[in-house]
């Protein structure tokens, strides 16, 4: 029977180690071996591959092709008319280890695309008449403007360990909402976009803080430190050389007759002064009978 017990724990110890050891890579995936929350292995091969049992975790990422359909937005044109955009972005993962420094999940990417596909949006249009977008010329004429888009967004998003394979235009549509609640909608997208930034900046600027102020304090203290050496080595040699100076009793008794002067000097200074002096000490002795 404890045999069998210690058979069964046996089995099941193998079990939960193998569990911890084994991980599975899929043909559409990227799976990251995190240890303490750093990377240290990218595996795309398909099939089961090891880790350190209990230390090792693994994150996955799409391997695959990934569409996202941005909601439309308004952008103005170079003649100041009013158009809304509808696209979608084609869209793969690159670089799985600067993709998750940088930005940790595809929902964040798809966030980051739209505000990065919105500003090329933007700035492209801007720069077009309404009557270049929208005319009977051969549609053919328009793919420059899609590879411009594509292009700057593809050179943007190079840093997030992203490739845009391409953004495609939908529609063109002409917006019903007057231009002021056009202006409106703009600034209240950028301005949650602004204070994203400005949020992400804040807390990387308090971390540099954090460890700047660290650093510091370890310089004043090690600084304070080598000062109070300094001194207290300083100390330790005046005491030797007076020591070695005022060796006989002729010139110890020269030296706290000079000090005796020192201090009369200094309680002396100012008016009005009363200084009492023992007429048997030598000092009074001197000043009495010069």
């Amino acid at each position: 029977m404890k045999k069998t017990i210690i058979t069964l724990l046996i089995v099941l110890l193998v079990v939960i180690v193998g569990a911890q050891t084994l991980y599975a890579v899929a043909e559409n995936e990227y799976v990251c071996v995190m240890r303490f929350s750093e990377i240290v292995k990218v595996e795309d091969s398909a099939g089961l591959h090891f880790k350190l049992p209990f230390v090792d975790t693994t994150r996955s990422f799409p391997k695959t092709t990934l569409i996202y359909d941005i909601p439309p937005s308004e952008v103005l044109t170079a003649d100041k008319k009013n158009m809304t955009v509808d696209s979608y972005i084609i869209w793969e993962i690159g670089d799985p280890k600067t993709f998750y420094r940088s930005l940790g999940t595809t929902s964040e990417a798809e966030a980051r695309l739209n505000a990065v596909t919105y500003n090329s949006l933007k700035n492209l249009m801007g720069k077009l008449q309404q009557s270049d977008i929208i005319n009977m010329d051969d549609a053919s004429e328009r793919n420059d403007i899609y590879a411009g888009i594509t292009k700057e967004v593809a050179g943007l998003c190079d840093t997030y360990g992203i490739n845009v394979l391409d953004v495609k235009i939908k529609r063109f549509d002409l917006p019903d909402n007057n231009e002021q609640a056009v202006y409106e909608r703009m600034i209240s997208d950028r301005n949650q976009i602004a204070e994203k930034y400005t949020a992400d900046g804040n807390y990387e600027a308090s971390i540099i803080r954090n460890e700047v102020d660290k650093q510091v304090n370890i310089v004043v203290s090690n600084a304070e430190a080598e000062a109070a050496r300094l001194e207290a080595e300083g100390e330790q040699e005046y005491m030797r050389l007076l020591a070695e100076a005022y060796n006989t009793d002729d010139k110890k008794e020269f030296y706290e007759f000079m000090r005796a002067l020192e201090a009369l000097k200094a309680s002396l200074s100012g008016e009005d002064k009363t200084v009492i002096i023992d007429g048997d000490s030598k000092l009074g002795q001197i000043l009495m009978n010069p």
